[in-house]
């Protein structure tokens, strides 16, 4: 059996019991709470198989504890998450992203807001995994997305510490922070994919991680006008109580198939939906305490006015937009942590950097 908890992953003896090997794990703290498929040499070297990268090779140094993601230690909890073994790649883009930089892993583990990366899989590979972006796609049912988003979580608990109470920090937390990973649906996407809006060809496989609460339900079965949708969502992300409040960070809307075919044929692409929302998702400050306001003077200069408009981002390009989910006059939007965190992308690649057309391609 082996464990990568630690500073190097181990072999361990222990009783060949499902029921002893999961309350090990979960006494020594290498759980999310829920049960595990116990990761024994053989099932870890299988998932091996699908990376030319060598088993050692660190894919990125993850805070609060400044763990080494090594591939191994990755393939460990990855099959730990019930994952299937070709969809190690996609793990191993999403852990390369959140260790970038910019998506500032310390505060977004250590956090008291409940933030969580997000996982977005675009291109070929995201249809030949079967990444459920259509019904149900945040919710359960699909073993590829409940398997990619808890492998993370679990490498983010395990190698990252982000542990509850003392590596992460949440108030509450968030149901997201079990398992968050969706593909965009392209093809019912009026709009260019979130990869090729990006700059990547749309062949190449592309992870992005966002760092954002989980959806917030927008509904409107009444308008049939795209301007009509527009106004609905804008009141939905122009609230209180939002980090993106006063223009922080990088909200992301995910637009449910129908809306965004009516707004699209109402001739709105994704940069004036992003204008309009930016001039109309806003939250009148005469709403807010005077404590808050007060805050709101003395650190960002904002007038102390009752007509002051707060914006959620801070220029148009900040909203994210994209298009997931099945029939039915809903979509959602994701707050995020704000300024600290900013989206990141990764192709799906081999170790040279080239990027795989499919999974195959990355099978040793």
């Amino acid at each position: 059996m082996t464990a990568g908890s630690g500073p190097a992953a181990r072999t361990l003896a222990v009783e060949d019991s499902y029921t002893a090997i999961n309350e090990i794990y979960h006494e020594r703290g290498w759980t999310d709470g829920l049960p595990i498929v116990p990761p024994t040499e053989e099932l870890v070297a299988e998932f091996l198989c699908w990376t030319d990268r060598d088993p050692h090779d660190v894919v990125g140094v993850l805070a609060p504890r400044q763990g080494e993601a090594t591939v191994e230690k990755i393939a460990i909890n990855a099959v730990m998450a019930g994952c299937r073994p070709e969809h190690l790649p996609i793990v191993l883009a999403a852990v390369e992203a959140v260790a970038d930089p910019a998506f500032n892993l310390d505060a977004v583990q250590a956090t008291t807001h409940p933030v969580t990366p997000l996982v977005i899989v675009n291109g070929p590979i995201a249809r030949e995994a079967g990444v459920n972006a259509g019904y149900n796609a945040f919710g359960q049912g699909t073993r590829t997305n409940l398997g990619i988003g808890r492998a993370l979580r679990l490498v983010l608990m395990n190698i990252g510490g982000g542990l509850p109470g003392t590596g992460d920090r949440s108030t509450q937390g968030t149901p997201a922070k079990i398992a968050y990973c969706v593909a965009e649906n392209e093809g019912a996407s009026p709009w260019e994919p979130l990869h090729v809006e990006l700059g990547f060809p749309v062949e190449t496989s592309t992870v992005t991680v966002w760092g954002c609460e989980g959806p917030h339900n927008v509904q409107d079965h009444f308008s049939n006008t795209g301007l009509g949708i527009l106004r609905t969502v804008a009141g939905a992300m122009g609230q209180a109580g939002s980090n993106n409040l006063l223009g922080g960070g990088w909200p992301l809307l995910s637009l449910g198939p129908e809306h965004a075919a009516t707004i699209a044929g109402d001739g709105y692409d994704k940069r004036a939906v992003r204008t309009f929302l930016f001039e109309h998702a806003r939250f009148p400050m005469g709403r807010l305490g005077h404590e808050y306001r007060e805050h709101l003077a003395a650190r960002h200069g904002v007038p102390d006015d009752a007509e002051t408009m707060l914006p959620i981002a801070e220029f148009p390009d900040a909203i994210g937009v994209i298009v997931v989910g099945g029939a039915g006059k809903h979509s959602s939007w994701q707050p995020t942590f704000g300024r600290n965190t900013r989206p990141v992308t990764r192709p799906i690649s081999r170790k040279d950097g080239a990027p795989a057309l499919r999974l195959a391609d990355l099978r040793r």
